[in-house]
Formats: structure tokens, sequence, C-alpha cells
């Protein structure tokens, strides 16, 4: 059985704990977009840091039976994963302060940081 929205972010957020990924950030996208339910928003602290973190995140997700799509591998300035109800961005602090998209979902709703 495929898990559900929450389950998927609470993998994601676990995942990214471990990798030490900074600065996370979940959005709630349930009222705002059809997109899906949640974004997470990350940063690792360079290109290597990056795309481990997301190699990670998308071995996690297969384990659990979903084929999450990948954009952004080599380069791993910005990785974003699409797992369907949770899509997760991954970026380097420089390329996450340039395209600042959490301000654009941020607008009208409070997001949770992770500790």
């Amino acid at each position: 059985m495929r898990p559900d929205a929450e389950e998927i972010l609470r993998l994601v957020l676990v995942r990214l704990d471990d990798m030490k990924a900074e600065d996370t950030l979940t959005i709630d996208l349930r009222d705002k977009s059809s997109i899906g339910d949640y974004m997470v928003v990350a940063s690792g602290r360079s290109q290597r840091h990056v795309g481990s973190v997301a190699d990670r995140v998308v071995e996690d997700l297969h384990k659990v039976g979903i084929a999450a799509r990948v954009e952004g591998v080599p380069h791993c300035d910005w990785v974003v994963i699409d797992a369907g109800d949770v899509i997760v961005h991954v970026f380097r602090p420089e390329v996450r302060a340039f395209y600042n998209i959490e301000k654009m979902w941020l607008a009208s709703r409070p997001a949770q940081r992770a500790s």
C-alpha cells in the first residue's frame, strides 16, 4: 500500500535530518495548490552534499514503493524530487537565496521550520 502524504513527509524529514540538511522548511500546500500536499525546502552545504541528500531521500522513497521523479542532477545546485504528494527542493544556500521560492508560497500562510 502506498504511504499517504503525511507518511511521505515524515520519511523525507527524517532523512533530511539524518543527512544534516540545513534550514529545512515545510510548506503546507493542501489549500493552496494541486501540485501536492506539502513542499519541503532544504539546503546542502555544497553540490556534493546536495547530491548526497537528494540521493538518500530518493532511495528511502524507493524502499517504500514511491518512484520519485528527480530533476537537477548532475549539477546539484538545485535538485527537485517529486514524490507525488510531497515535493522536495534541495538547494545550495546561494541558489536558494537567489530563487527564494519560499517567499512565493509563504505569502499567505506560515510554514513550519524543522528543528
